[in-house]
This record gives C-alpha cells, structure tokens and sequence, in this order.
C-alpha cells in the first residue's frame, strides 16, 4: 500500500510518498499532484519512505514529473533508497554505487530515455507473469 504526504511551502509543493511504489499505486500519486496543483514553481516528491519500487512505479513517477513539467513546476526528486535507486541505475544502463542517475533524471530528454527503457522492462515482466498462467 502507498501513501502520500502532500505539503506546500511558498511556491514549493512537496510530496512525501511511502510504501511500495508499483502499479497499483497509480491513483494515489496522481490524485497527490491534482490535490496540491500549482502552475508555477516547484514539486519535490520525496521517495525517502519508498524502499521498493518496480519498473511501472518507474513509470508513474516519470509519468508525474512529466505532468508536472506539462503544468510548468520545475522537478525535483530526492530521497532515492537502494533498491529504487539500483532499478533507475539499471534501466538507466548506469548501474554501479552511488550513481547520480536521480540528479540525471532531471533532464528531460533522459526521462524520456528512461521512460522507453522502463516501458521495455515493464512489458517484459508482465511476458513473465503471463506466461505463468
């Protein structure tokens, strides 16, 4: 189960986010943004209290930075635990200790990247999943 935390400070909108970050997380984190919307500054969402995430959580938070960024907030996301940080590494084909693939991520062009790549693996565990049926 996930949680969010949604705070605001000046023009700063902060969301803490807690649990298992995965696709069924997805109403969640998007009602988190729609709930504190603002059009102008900036959104810091806090993965400090995420200590799993899988590709489709991946996903939704590339998908809400994007949306963000649409809304014209500038985005920040800290608080990266290991096995998160390691799968952005991974799909990011930048794995090894301490990568600063999360300060990376700020650019748009590789978030696009990282989306593609994320896409690939979530399709291939759902292969998996399947074929286990």
């Amino acid at each position: 189960m996930i949680t969010t935390e949604v705070q605001r400070c000046g023009s700063t909108l902060l969301i803490g986010v807690s649990g298992d970050l995965d696709a069924a997380a997805a109403p969640v984190l998007q009602g988190a943004l729609a709930q504190g919307a603002v059009h102008e500054g900036v959104l810091m969402v806090d993965l400090q209290g995420v200590a799993f995430m899988d590709s489709a959580g991946l996903l939704l938070v590339l998908d809400l930075h994007r949306r963000a960024e649409c809304l014209g907030l500038r985005v920040l996301v800290v608080g990266w635990q290991s096995q998160p940080q390691r799968l952005m590494a991974r799909v990011a084909s930048m794995p090894g200790p301490g990568s600063s693939t999360g300060e990376r991520y700020a650019l748009a062009g590789f978030r696009r990247l990282i989306e593609k790549r994320a896409w690939r693996e979530n399709f291939a565990d759902l292969d998996v999943a399947l074929d286990g049926l």
